[in-house]
């Protein structure tokens, strides 16, 4: 999975053949066959050990008990850093997810054990039911993975981190701000209903 992540960022989906990985890997080709049908599981499975992975360790440089909030920052701030930091690994796995050609997306134990991470963050700062929380804050985190990423429109973390922040009443100062720390004059627009 590792060797996955190399090759695609380094040289792009399109550009890595499952040859290519097993050589980084070390592997023969027919052993990587056997744990993984395709290419595209293979990437959405790497891409999925990479997003838990760095969540994990994002977390874990927190003291323990911090507070929710904290935590929850720290997790958005990890998975808009990986866009960043893996702009052609998270365009590949963002592109086979959507295309509907590629068939569904794929519950794998990588995924499941970030999407575990994720409920169990949303658990802890008060969601009424984690399971529905975590496929909405999955969506705003892929939108948000999207606006970075998309070529000829990408928008700057900022605003983006903004919006995913005040959803979750989330304060600016938490997690890892992008620099200059003073958050962006930029506001979310406002809800139905809400005075301006």
């Amino acid at each position: 999975m590792r060797a996955t992540v190399e090759l695609v960022d380094q040289h792009g989906y399109g550009r890595t053949t499952l040859g290519d990985i097993a050589e980084r890997a070390g592997l023969a080709r027919g052993l990587l066959s056997y744990y993984f049908e395709s290419k595209r599981l293979l990437m959405q499975a790497a891409t999925h050990r990479m997003m838990h992975l760095s969540l994990g360790g994002a977390l874990s440089e927190l003291p323990a008990g911090s507070d929710p909030d904290a935590r929850l920052a720290r997790a958005i701030d990890a998975v808009l850093g990986l866009a960043l930091d893996h702009p052609r690994v998270m365009r590949s796995h963002l592109a086979l997810i959507l295309d509907p050609d590629m068939g569904a997306f794929v519950k794998d134990p990588e995924q499941r054990q970030l999407g575990q991470i994720l409920q169990d963050l949303l658990q802890a700062w008060g969601a009424a039911d984690p399971v529905a929380e975590h496929a909405v804050l999955r969506s705003a985190l892929m939108g948000g993975c999207i606006g970075l990423l998309l070529p000829g429109a990408a928008v700057s973390l900022p605003p983006i981190r903004a919006d995913l922040f005040f959803r979750y009443g989330l304060a600016w100062e938490l997690g890892v701000p992008p620099q200059p720390v003073a958050p962006p004059r930029w506001q979310p627009p406002l809800r139905a209903g809400e005075p301006d």
